[in-house]
């Protein structure tokens, strides 16, 4: 069984002028098997990433725009009614 090239380089980083060389397969990597990451003199530089990976990453919300949301002049003057809960107790032996 012969393995290509390609597979072995899709989990290895790209040296940046074997990615320049090679465009064409990065992005079809990254397509295909995942982020494609690129060195410079050794150091990881950068992640090539599908367009449908980036936009997952990047839309991912972290409650950032809740707070904005809420620091809008606008939601001050909302009259928002805070429910109070009790929870349930147990008795509980010591």
């Amino acid at each position: 069984m012969s393995t290509t090239r390609t597979e072995n380089m899709a989990g290895r980083p790209w040296r940046l002028q074997d990615a320049k060389a090679r465009f064409s397969e990065v992005v079809r990597l990254a397509q295909q098997a995942g982020p494609q990451r690129v060195t410079v003199r050794g150091r990881d530089a950068v992640v090539v990433v599908s367009s449908q990976e980036y936009d997952r990453l990047r839309h991912s919300e972290t409650g950032a725009a809740l707070v904005r949301a809420m620091a809008d002049p606008r939601a001050r003057k909302l009259d928002m009614e805070h429910a109070k809960v009790t929870p349930p107790v147990r008795d509980v032996k010591l």
